[in-house]
Parts: C-alpha cells; sequence; structure tokens
C-alpha cells in the first residue's frame, strides 16, 4: 500500500496537475506518509491516522486573502482528487463508526476547500448510494446504522449539490436514489436535512429536475403528517421547491394532504402550506390549469386564527390577482379603462378585492363551488368551518356574478344553516348577507320564498332574515307587502321546533308560574280554534303539530277541554285520512290514556266518551288493511285499547 501511494505522489503530472504549486507537492508528500495508515488492521490507529489527515489539511489551508485561498484551492484539488478522495469514500464503510465520521467530516472539508468540488461526484455520489440506499434499505433498515453519521452524510450530499450546481444532472438518479430513502429514515433530523437537500437539487437542476421530480412525492407525503412539526414544515417547503423546478403533474398528488395541513394545530404549518401555495399561484409553469384548485387554499387561510398567517395570506393573494391582471391585460382592457364603483351596498368598499382578484374567482366559481358545497356538510366539524368561512370570502369576491350560481349557493347555505356548530352558522349567515348585498331583490325572492313556502325551517328564515339585512333598503321596498304575506301564513309563522322553551319563555312572559298553568288558561281556545281547519290536516301541517304539542304536554288541562278534543280526534283518525298523520296521533293517544287521571279523566268526565273514544276511534282502525303503515296504526290502535282497559 505504501509503494502504491508513493507511486502515486511521485507519478509525472498530467495536465490537470500542471498547475500544482511547490505548496501542493509538499501537501501530496504529507499525505502519502499518512495514507498508510488508514489501512491499518487497528481502529485506533485508523482513527490516528484520520485525525492526522484533518491537521495536515487545515494547516495547508491559509488564513490569509482570498486571493490565497483561491490558489491554495487550487493546489489542493490534485492531491484532494488523486489521494484523499477515494480512499476516505472506502473508509465510509469502516467498521469504526468513529473513523466512519471523521471520513465523512473530511469528505466535507475536501469538497469545501477543491477549487472543482463537481470533480467528485462521479466517486462521491455512488459511495452515498452505499451507505443510505443500499440493499438493505429496502427492507427497512438503512445500510448505515448511526442516525448522527446518517444526517452527516446527507449534509454531505446537500454540500455537493450546493457546490457541485448544474454539474449534478448526469447523477440525478443517484441522489433522488438516495433521498427516496432518507425521506423515510426514522431519525427526524434526517428527514429535515432530506428535505432540505431536495429542494437544493430541484433547484440546482432545474433542466433535468423534472424527470425525476415525481419519484420524490410519495416519499414526502408520507412525511407530511409526521409527529414533529419542523418536520412537516420542511416536507411543506421541499414539495413546494421539487413541483416548481419538476412536473406540474404532481400538483394533484399533494393538494390533499396540503389541504388536510390546513388544519394543524401548529400555526408554523399552516404558514408554510400559505407560502408554497402562493409562490405556486405566482411562479408555476402550468399554474392556469391548476388555480381553480390552487385559489381555495390560499383563499382559506385569509380567516386563520393567527393574523400573520392572514396579513401573509391576503398579500400573496394580492399579488396573485395583480400578475394575473398584468397577463392579461388585453382582456380585461375595457375594465381597467372604465373601472366600476363598488356595489353601493358593499360590505367594505374601502377594502375591495381587486380586480384581478375578482376576476381569478369569478372565472373559476363554477369548478370551485361544488367542492365546497360538499364539505360544507361533512361529517368533520372543522372542515365544516373552513368550507363555510371560504364559501363567505368566495362570495365577497363574485360579488353580482353570484347571480348564476344562486339556486347551488342557497341550497348550501340552507344545509348549513342548520348545523350544530355556531361557526359554521355564523360564516353561512355572512354569506347570506352578501348574497342579499350584490343580488337582486327579483331575483332571489323567487328562489327562497317558494323553498320556504313549500317547507318551513329554522334555516331557511335565518337564510332570509340575513339576505333581507344585507340587501338595500331603497330595493327591498318594493317587495316588503310579498315577503311580510309569505312569513304570516300560519304554516310559517305558527312552526316551532323548540316548543318546551317556547312555552316556558311565554309563561314568563305572562307572569305565570310554568307552563301547566299556561295551557290551563289557553288550552281551550286554542283547542277550539285548532278544531276550525282539522279536515284538512295532514302529517306535514303546522297546526297537526300544535295539537300533537297540547296533547303531549297540556296534562290536567286536556280534562278541561273534551268538547273540542274528542270530536277532532275522531275526524283525524278516520280510515279515509292521512296514515302518517293517524299513526302520529295515535303514539300520542296511547301515552294520554297511559296516565289518563293526570290528563283526559283529570275532572272526572271521560267515561262520557267512552263509546266515541272506542267504537268511532279505535274498532275502525282495527281493521286489516295491507302494508306496513296499516299495521302499524292497528298495533296503535291496540295499544290504545289496552291502555284505556288497563285504566
Amino acid at each position: 500500500m505504501a509503494a502504491l501511494v508513493a507511486a502515486e505522489a511521485a507519478a509525472p503530472p498530467g495536465p490537470a496537475e500542471a498547475a500544482e504549486t511547490a505548496e501542493a507537492a509538499e501537501l501530496s508528500r504529507a499525505l502519502s506518509r499518512l495514507l498508510p495508515g488508514l489501512e491499518a488492521d487497528s481502529k485506533l490507529s485508523r482513527r490516528r491516522a484520520l485525525e492526522a489527515l484533518q491537521r495536515a489539511i487545515e494547516a495547508a489551508w491559509p488564513e490569509e486573502p482570498a486571493a490565497e485561498s483561491a490558489a491554495a484551492a487550487a493546489g489542493f484539488q490534485g492531491p484532494w482528487a488523486r489521494l484523499l478522495l477515494p480512499r476516505l469514500l472506502r473508509c465510509l464503510a469502516d467498521p469504526a463508526e468513529g473513523c466512519r465520521a471523521l471520513a465523512a467530516h473530511l469528505l466535507g472539508l475536501g469538497l469545501r476547500r477543491a477549487a472543482r468540488p463537481r470533480d467528485a461526484l462521479p466517486r462521491l455520489l455512488p459511495a452515498l448510494v452505499a451507505r443510505l440506499a443500499g440493499p438493505e434499505s429496502e427492507r427497512g433498515r438503512p445500510p448505515e446504522t448511526c442516525e448522527e453519521l446518517r444526517l452527516a452524510l446527507v449534509q454531505l450530499l446537500g454540500l455537493a449539490v450546493r457546490l457541485g450546481g448544474a454539474a449534478l444532472a448526469p447523477h440525478l438518479d443517484d441522489a433522488v436514489r438516495v433521498l427516496r430513502c432518507t425521506l423515510l429514515d426514522p431519525f427526524a433530523a434526517v428527514r429535515r436535512e432530506s428535505c432540505q437537500c431536495a429542494a437544493s437539487l430541484a433547484r440546482a437542476t432545474p433542466d433535468h429536475f423534472h424527470m425525476q421530480s415525481e419519484s420524490l412525492i410519495g416519499p414526502l407525503m408520507q412525511s407530511i403528517s409526521h409527529q414533529h412539526w419542523k418536520v412537516r414544515v420542511a416536507v411543506i417547503e421541499a414539495t413546494g421547491s421539487v413541483i416548481q423546478f419538476g412536473s406540474g403533474k404532481s400538483v394533484d398528488d399533494v393538494l390533499p394532504h396540503f389541504a388536510q395541513r390546513l388544519f394543524d394545530d401548529v400555526p408554523q404549518v399552516r404558514q408554510a402550506v400559505t407560502c408554497v401555495v402562493g409562490g405556486w399561484l405566482l411562479d408555476l409553469r402550468d399554474r392556469y390549469s391548476f388555480f381553480h384548485k390552487l385559489i381555495p387554499l390560499l383563499l382559506s387561510n385569509l380567516e386563520d386564527d393567527i393574523p400573520e398567517i392572514a396579513l401573509a395570506a391576503a398579500s400573496l393573494w394580492e399579488k396573485v390577482g395583480l400578475q394575473w391582471q398584468r397577463e392579461n391585460e388585453d382582456d380585461l382592457k375595457d375594465k381597467l379603462d372604465f373601472a366600476s364603483p363598488p356595489p353601493a351596498h358593499h360590505p367594505s368598499p374601502d377594502n375591495r378585492p381587486g380586480l384581478g382578484c375578482r376576476e381569478l374567482v369569478f372565472r373559476n366559481l363554477s369548478k370551485i363551488l361544488p367542492a365546497i358545497c360538499h364539505d360544507v356538510t361533512d361529517w368533520v366539524a372543522g372542515t365544516r368551518v373552513k368550507a363555510a368561512q371560504l364559501l363567505a370570502v368566495l362570495l365577497l369576491h363574485a360579488e353580482d356574478h353570484v347571480t348564476q350560481h344562486l339556486e347551488v349557493v342557497l341550497r348550501t347555505l340552507h344545509r348549513a344553516c342548520a348545523d350544530d356548530d355556531r361557526a359554521v352558522v355564523r360564516s353561512c349567515t355572512r354569506s347570506a348577507e352578501l348574497v342579499g348585498a350584490f343580488v337582486s331583490p327579483e331575483v332571489f325572492l323567487k328562489l327562497v320564498l317558494p323553498a320556504l313556502k313549500k317547507s318551513p325551517s329554522p334555516s331557511g328564515l335565518l337564510i332570509l332574515a340575513s339576505i333581507v339585512r344585507g340587501c338595500p333598503r331603497e330595493a327591498l321596498r318594493p317587495h316588503l307587502t310579498l315577503i311580510a304575506t309569505e312569513l304570516a301564513r300560519p304554516h310559517i309563522c305558527q312552526g316551532s321546533e323548540n316548543v318546551q322553551e317556547t312555552m316556558d319563555a311565554l309563561a314568563a312572559a305572562q307572569d305565570i308560574d310554568g307552563h301547566q298553568d299556561l295551557y290551563r288558561e289557553h288550552a281551550g281556545p286554542l283547542v277550539e280554534w285548532l278544531a276550525a281547519s282539522h279536515h284538512d290536516w295532514t302529517v306535514h301541517s303546522a297546526e297537526l303539530l300544535q295539537f300533537v304539542v297540547v296533547v303531549n304536554h297540556a296534562g290536567p288541562a286536556l280534562g278541561e277541554v273534551l268538547p273540542h278534543l274528542v270530536p277532532v280526534l275522531r275526524s283525524c283518525l278516520q280510515p279515509a285520512r292521512d296514515p302518517q298523520m293517524r299513526l302520529r296521533l295515535f303514539s300520542s293517544l296511547s301515552r294520554v290514556l297511559l296516565s289518563a287521571t293526570q290528563t283526559v279523566d283529570s275532572q272526572g268526565h271521560f267515561h262520557h266518551y267512552l263509546d266515541t273514544v272506542t267504537k268511532d276511534i279505535l274498532v275502525p282502525n282495527l281493521q286489516w288493511h295491507a302494508g306496513k303503515t296499516a299495521a302499524a296504526i292497528r298495533t296503535a290502535a291496540v295499544s290504545c285499547l289496552w291502555a284505556l282497559i288497563k285504566q
């Protein structure tokens, strides 16, 4: 070995080494004396040889100005490439961990001090592949067992990328093979360093990286939900560079993962998503194809709880709009030359989004809305909240262009306003106010009032109230009579879902002790008033709901209203009436009969109506008819008869 090293050191210089100085020749001789120690059998001897090499290299490097450093680098290149590099690469497989660590350190030192570090790439990259992506990696066990050494080797790869630049192009296969393994390394620091290395590699080889970029997306997405938030941030930032300088086809693969990170508990992760998506909207080569997928991600963070994230998203969105506006000046010429003022009832005219931002939303709204309409009823509360917030942001940008999507928007709001989460309802009422501000009453009333008339609900009323609140008064004035007439219809104004709360509030308003006294005072006139319309009742009638509430909750007051109560039951429970209504009434009647002394017989007069109840109500419903509903009615009638006999 010593003879081989001496022969290499004494070999006549070739063209590449012709410029070596006397100092370089002296360094070659010094290294030749130390290199044989790397082949010693003793671990301690090999370590001492590596330490001596480190001292020799550091001693040969001047601490003087850059001119002398450049000359030293040129002189170092020859001994580094001929003598040091091949021996140090072999030392990466040394059995002793300390020797491997020193070899990795010396390789980094040599790359920094060599005049042409790119010349080392053909030998360095295969060595790194052997230590970080050998056959063992396919079975989940990296060839290099030491975590700190794997980190040092990935850092060495990153250094080679930074120093080698475009010269890495012929070695992309090896570099990507290493990163595919290290991006999934068990050691979090290795994953972070691998992310930085992947981003540097993408920037260093932009003309060739697109051929390999897709193979990195899988490992990156496997790490995007890592338990360490710093790893998640590094993955997001690396993904931004990998796609920016790689293949745009990977955008579809990463968007679902990015959308999940919008719900990350760590603000830095959400901030990273904001910056990367904003960067894509500004600089991605194929960005026009992905506007409808990227815009929702950026706009979602306009409502982030952290002000810094919301401000960053707003700043990026403004830049995106201005850039798109400049790129499409010809199409927007009329709108730029004759800029329209904000709508008269705009909620924030001083902060109106720019023309480019508004046009981007308007032109992509038809592609964005279906996903929002789906997410606003998602089973995950956080998804519903984000979707509802985003809908309001989109409507603020779309302005009067929302008219052509109004039916879909109102249908979505109708479902969302029935949500149990107040944040969802709050965002949806804000969206409804924006509909009122931007859409003509002639248009929205044609959609809102028929839906309310057909199926009244609290969410429908809340939508109408919010739209009216957002609508300009002068535009709404001609339609007030129509709105009031619809609201005055019995099935709308007399409906209530929170019956008990309503009765307690009414009792308090009338200074009555409780709802039982309230029923005792008003049950008679109420049942008499309801009886006037019972011939037209169906299961959907508001009057039926009111009647059932009285039967279920009036208690002893029922014994005082039997002259009105029994005829209504006899009429509504005839076999020719609505089966669903009969089933509902029988259910209430059976519960009342089970506690007759506290309800219908509280005054001791119910025995006068036994013949009517049995012959005119129960017996006709015991006759056999085909069908499940008819069977349920017979069962309910038998239950009522059993309860009556028991009492």
